[in-house]
């Protein structure tokens, strides 16, 4: 992958006279790419650890085993509760990405601009080189969440991902156009898998206060961006709100190790509107310390008066990442839950989709 990247961003046909610079520049925008989409693997919101199904043992009513919770749970943030002592659940989810845009400039209509030539003072290149990008990922996150206590919960997360990339290298001089590259690459493999631990220690009903941490191990192969390369720590504080029917869900965290240092905050609200259906809203939220833009540098050509040279280039930077959830929990048989999710980006920093659909299906053992 990183490879094909490499020959679609490198190769390149504009004289500029400084072959050093424009070296460098496509290096920096690879590498940046590169980032860019293992971020967005690596980090992608996945599923919570906890299942929708929540028990716990009732002393008032002699020790039988009863729902904790009127709701389902949130889709993507914590909640809270544990499984319940001894008990335990297993989720499968698919979720489908294609990058359409990369800090707000398209990737697939082939108006990326990689390198141009223009007349200084005059906003339109004579000769402009752009690219045109398909990058999709097909994820199917595979989890078994254990409570060992009534308060303690573990659970462990594997992706199989699928990542596909083609692209087009298109020099357009003085009005014609000709291609100068095409390349595709697909990769295929284990993810980064994800080991959690949750601890609930206030709780009242489905109200309560609990910590816990997830570490990112990196079985995925970092050169075909299948994962981060390293490990990564994620410590959690997770509180939860619940009055009946609706209940409200927060959680912060914060990474080190992997690739950037991160923040993550989130919240959530959830809603049963029956005994077997939940809707839920989620707002997930993050900041990336190094998460690095793509810009466009103009400098005046080092041997030909009055002409510019425009190369698409990267910078270190901490970037922010809002990402909107809706979704809804059905219990189409005893402990069997089927959920579907939509997700939509609310700002345009790194590489974006415009809606991102998950599937999940979850089972409970016991009721």
């Amino acid at each position: 992958m990183t490879d094909v990247l490499s020959f679609l961003l490198t190769n390149r046909s504009i004289a500029t006279d400084d072959a050093a610079r424009d070296e460098a520049a496509a290096a920096a925008t690879r590498d940046a790419m590169s980032q860019l989409l293992l971020l967005e693997l690596a980090t992608l919101p996945t599923l919570s650890s906890s299942t929708g199904f929540i028990y716990r043992m009732d002393r008032d009513l002699g020790g039988a085993v009863v729902r904790s919770s009127e709701s389902f749970g949130p889709s993507f943030v914590e909640r809270s509760l544990t499984q319940g002592a001894f008990r335990a659940g297993f989720g499968v989810a698919y979720q489908e990405t294609k990058f359409d845009e990369i800090d707000g400039r398209s990737l697939t209509d082939g108006s990326l601009v990689a390198t141009a030539s223009r007349l200084t003072g005059q906003n339109d290149p004579f000769d402009v080189e752009t690219l045109a990008l398909e990058v999709r990922s097909r994820a199917l996150l595979m989890s078994m969440n254990v409570g060992l206590t009534d308060r303690l919960d573990i659970s462990a997360a594997l992706p199989i991902v699928r990542l596909t990339l083609s692209g087009e290298r298109t020099d357009t001089l003085r009005g014609t156009p000709f291609v100068q590259a095409r390349a595709t690459a697909d990769a295929s493999g284990v993810g980064d898998l994800m080991l959690r631990g949750k601890y609930n220690a206030v709780r009242r009903g489905g109200t309560g206060l609990a910590v816990g941490a997830e570490a990112r191990l990196p079985t995925g192969a970092e050169e075909n961006l299948l994962g981060a390369g390293e490990l990564s720590i994620k410590p959690r504080l997770i509180g939860s709100v619940e009055n009946g029917r609706v209940s409200l869900h927060s959680e912060f965290g914060y990474s080190f190790g992997g690739l950037t240092r991160e923040i993550d905050y989130a919240g959530a609200v959830a809603v049963a509107a029956s005994s077997q259906v939940t809707f839920i809203g989620e707002l997930l939220g993050r900041r990336l310390d190094s998460g690095g833009r793509i810009t466009e540098t103009v400098v005046a050509h080092p041997t030909l008066r009055g002409v510019e040279t425009i190369r698409l280039t990267a910078v270190p930077d901490a970037t922010y990442r809002a990402t909107a959830v809706g979704s809804v929990k059905w219990n189409v048989a005893h402990t069997w839950l089927v959920s579907a999710s939509v997700l939509h980006p609310m700002t345009t920093t790194g590489l974006t989709a415009d809606i991102i659909p998950s599937v999940v299906v979850e089972y409970s053992f016991g009721r």
